[in-house]
């Protein structure tokens, strides 16, 4: 059993006799259970007290009133004890170890919950924390993957990583393409939203519209262009999907240097619409071994959006963009779209540091076996 010093208060019979006007501990409680059976009635409570109490002392109306006050203020009964019901304690090497040893045990566990389990103030628990340099860190979500997806994204990014090797400018010509859905609702971070005021406006923030719309973009990455945004059918299929492929396409690669086409690579991911048998093959014509997809040449890891550009980067920061400030209807949100497109491709250090990054996650994917990685990043890779 971990022994720790509790500092309790000590009273001897003496100090009893003197502890707080003439009243010890126990007459103190009378006094408030007769206050309180008196319904907060002083006049009343001295007549009940001196009945069941005739050889006592005998108190006065403001000693009940007072002694009620000081006990709900205070959590003591009495002046300069502020008990809050738990005992104070002191810092000694077996408190420590016990505090330490609780969140080896569990380190979710909180500092609320261990001061309230050893009786002691929350503070001391923190002090303990702090010098032994242990600190609170936020959980981070990630998106959910199975065992059997690991070889998959390795064997992929060990891929990607040798091509990168025997070609540095690889991860250039490869053009990186991804749907996402834009909806009146768009984003909305409560952890960021603040309105600053002497007092509480009681602001709110609209969700919910009966007047709904939604628009299905297309976009890619490759080199230093931003290609799209395309606005797609909402449910896309293997026959708009691959009308998509051979009519636009093309068209939006126009600005694209014809040596960046020549030797260009496609990856989408393993999407229904992208897998058909249709969208396959116009892939196998247009670019025979060079496209990286769902059955393809070379295969593209599922429930691998930490792996794309579009995901990790594009959409997250075209969606900052767009709903900036609330989005009133259809056409206004499609306006904003395509200003956020333009503002992404006027800045072509975004499209360097973006292929950093995903070089960087493929290296780090690699160090963990193709295991979910991001939480790791800026531990594991320098």
């Amino acid at each position: 059993m971990v022994w720790f010093t509790i500092k309790f208060l000590r009273f001897d019979a003496a100090k009893q006799d003197m502890l707080y006007r003439g009243y010890t501990c126990n007459e103190l409680a009378d006094i408030h259970l007769v206050y309180g059976a008196s319904h907060g009635n002083a006049n009343e409570a001295r007549r009940i007290y001196q009945l069941q109490y005739p050889h006592r002392q005998l108190p006065s109306q403001h000693m009940f009133v007072s002694t009620d006050r000081r006990l709900r203020n205070t959590g003591s009964m009495i002046p300069n004890m502020h008990d809050t019901g738990r005992p104070r304690t002191v810092r000694t090497v077996e408190f420590d170890e016990e505090v330490l040893h609780r969140f080896e045990e569990d380190p979710s566990t909180s500092t609320r919950r261990v001061a309230h389990d050893l009786r002691v103030d929350r503070r001391l628990i923190w002090n303990v924390l702090h010098e032994n340099e242990l600190h609170p860190f936020q959980r981070q979500k990630v998106h959910a993957i199975g065992p059997d997806d690991f070889p998959r994204r390795l064997e992929f990014v060990d891929w990607f990583l040798q091509q990168t090797n025997v070609q540095q400018q690889f991860p250039r010509s490869v053009l990186f393409t991804d749907e996402a859905c834009f909806t009146k609702e768009g984003i909305f971070n409560t952890h960021n939203s603040h309105v600053w005021a002497l007092n509480n406006p009681h602001a709110t923030y609209i969700r919910g519209h009966q007047q709904r719309f939604a628009v299905n973009i297309w976009t890619g990455i490759v080199d230093n262009f931003l290609i799209g945004p395309y606005m797609l059918p909402q449910r896309l299929n293997a026959i708009n999907y691959c009308v998509f492929l051979r009519d636009v396409l093309p068209e939006l690669l126009e600005n694209v240097p014809l040596v960046i086409r020549e030797n260009m690579w496609f990856q989408h991911d393993g999407a229904p619409a992208h897998f058909s048998n249709r969208a396959r093959n116009h892939l196998n014509r247009s670019f025979g071994a060079r496209w990286i997809g769902r059955g393809g040449p070379v295969a593209w890891p599922p429930r691998s959006p930490d792996l794309t550009p579009c995901d990790f980067f594009l959409w997250g920061t075209m969606k900052e963009l767009v709903y900036d400030t609330p989005v009133d209807n259809e056409q206004t949100l499609i306006q904003r779209i395509m200003a956020a497109a333009e503002v992404i491709q006027t800045n072509p250090d975004i499209f360097h540091r973006t292929r950093q990054s995903l070089l960087r996650r493929c290296v780090t994917c690699h160090n963990v076996n193709g295991a979910v990685f991001e939480h790791l990043l800026r531990y594991l890779v320098h």
